[in-house]
């Protein structure tokens, strides 16, 4: 790897750049908070060659987002699912956005989103 390789990765959000107690440190939180949305599965950390967790800058927010709710008085679990939850959420709008600009380029309608009343 080049030096030009290394400095690339700076602008990854993915780029496993941060050790367990830096990420801790800039979060303000403990290692045993990490260590427990990852148990969760929250998150999952890689590991160095010598087995010790390195965290992204994604998955840093993701941790932060895990705090505030955490901090407001939800319990680490539910505050693990709600998250997951949120990014399902925003992962099928992305979808459906996407099927409606692609009906609309072919020139189909593009469906209706389904309401609560058509459950009912």
């Amino acid at each position: 790897m080049t030096a030009d390789d290394s400095f690339s990765r700076l602008d990854d959000d993915d780029y496993p750049a941060y050790t367990m107690g830096r990420a801790a440190a800039m979060l303000g939180t403990t290692q045993g908070f990490l260590r427990a949305i990852g148990e969760a599965r929250l998150i999952t950390p890689l590991r160095s060659e010598g087995g010790h967790r390195r965290y992204s800058r994604y998955q840093l927010r993701i941790a932060a987002r895990a705090r505030e709710l955490v901090d407001q008085g939800t319990p680490i679990e539910a505050a693990c699912r709600i998250i997951i939850l949120e990014d399902q959420l925003e992962e099928a709008q992305r979808i459906n956005a996407e099927y409606r600009r692609a009906a609309e380029a072919s020139g189909q309608s593009a469906p209706a989103p389904a309401s609560a009343s058509a459950s009912a």
